[in-house]
């Protein structure tokens, strides 16, 4: 699940975190803004900070993005250990964090027009802190130097291949982030990790038998549905409703409780695996998201939040680009959403080549049932209806393609 989190340096991404807001600092010091105050953003602009990699795959003018969006939260990533080895955070594995001046001029930056960042930590690929240092408190003391420097009010615990499959590293970076929130006091603390269409697999439900033990609870349990043979947002939705059940059965939560402790993870556009999701996919998981009371939505990635050129990038996965039609930023608007904003109106300080996403081709109609008025429908099945292949995104009976808009429980595949 690798989501091209790095296709230069192969680290991987996927996070949920929150960062402090700090006043700017002077740009070149290596420090990231004066001591930010609690209530200088909500939570829930943290729950919605999209990824965005600050030092590979083309990084974006996070400040351009605020200014076309109204986002103020970005997730930046990744925290990694040294490739060389050691137990330090470092940026990607390259970059140390100690002498860092260039992610703190990005968060300086953002800073300084309101806006804040959370930091990610872990991902897919390259050597995780947590399989580097020897326990949980030399885990966390690596960790704390992120959090310092960066004077962040949160941070994100991203547990995926192959790092999850090693229980003792899983041990230290949970007791990690066990030992971060009652050292700093506040801190917003989010574990994220694979998603599968039963919720999570064996390793995730091992990630959260462990946090039971250890009588260790985050404020966000977050699952990444994609790249596991997802196919929209049917099965996406599907797969968060099952990992409530599992977060139930574990932690001893009613349903509410663990939909206020749940976070969607997404992928923009086309998948690693080549699965596809578009605007109307995540307006549908957004609706899901809002309606049940979720803790967390978010993406991976904004370096991908743009189009390709040609469109489709002729049916590859790219870091630096959807691989669907859209504008500049489609994608960052429903996390502003999410955060309970409205997104501004005007055209994007870099206009779209082409309009936002209209569905593919449907193909051929004749391929699937006309639609009728008196059969039912689960979620998956698809029938032909006014001249396009339209997918039932759920059950339903007597309810008429393409007369509820994007709210409704038919999604326009395109014409056929």
């Amino acid at each position: 699940m690798n989501r091209l989190k790095a296709l230069g340096t192969g680290v991987a991404a996927a996070v949920l975190a929150v960062a402090g807001l700090g006043t700017a600092a002077a740009l070149g010091t290596g420090q990231a803004g004066a001591a930010p105050t609690a209530s200088a953003l909500g939570n829930n602009w943290y729950a919605a900070a999209p990824y965005l990699m600050p030092l590979d795959n083309d990084p974006p003018d996070a400040t351009a993005i605020m200014d076309a969006t109204g986002l103020k939260a970005f997730q930046l990533a990744f925290i990694l250990a040294p490739n060389g080895g050691g137990c330090s955070p470092t940026w990607g594995g390259t970059n140390a964090v100690s002498s860092d001046t260039s992610v703190a001029n990005t968060i300086a930056a953002i800073r300084a027009k309101g806006g804040d960042v959370s930091v990610s930590i872990g991902g897919y690929g390259g050597t995780k802190l947590g399989q580097a240092c020897s326990d949980a408190a030399s885990t966390a003391a690596a960790y704390q130097q992120v959090v310092t420097k960066y004077q962040l009010k949160a941070i994100d615990f991203d547990l995926e291949e192959p790092e999850y499959e090693n229980t003792a590293a899983v041990a230290n970076e949970l007791g990690a982030a066990q030992i971060l929130q009652q050292n700093n006091p506040g801190i917003y603390i989010s574990v994220t990790t694979a998603g599968t269409a039963a919720g999570t697999g064996w390793f995730g439900q091992q990630m959260l038998n462990e946090a039971k033990s250890l009588g260790f609870t985050p404020n966000n349990f977050s699952i990444m549905p994609f790249d596991g043979g997802f196919s929209g947002a049917a099965s996406q939705t599907a797969a968060l409703t099952a990992f409530n059940g599992l977060l139930q059965s574990t932690f001893g939560w009613d349903a509410a409780t663990a939909y206020a402790h749940e976070g969607f993870s997404g992928m923009n556009g086309r998948s690693d695996s080549g699965e596809y999701f578009y605007q109307a996919d995540f307006q549908t998981v957004l609706n899901y998201a809002t309606s049940h009371g979720m803790g967390r939505f978010t993406f991976w990635s904004l370096n991908r939040d743009r189009q390709c050129t040609p469109p489709d990038n002729n049916g590859t996965t790219s870091g630096t680009c959807s691989s669907v039609p859209q504008g500049a930023w489609d994608f960052a608007k429903y996390s502003v959403k999410f955060a309970g904003a409205t997104p501004p109106t005007d055209p994007p300080t870099t206009p779209p080549t082409t309009p936002p996403t209209t569905p593919p081709s449907g193909g051929d109609c004749a391929s699937v049932s006309a639609w009728s008025a008196s059969a039912v429908y689960n979620g998956g099945a698809e029938v032909s209806y006014g001249g396009h292949k339209w997918l039932a995104q759920w059950w339903t009976t007597n309810e008429q393609p393409g007369t509820t808009g994007e709210w409704g429980v038919w999604k326009d595949e395109g014409a056929c």
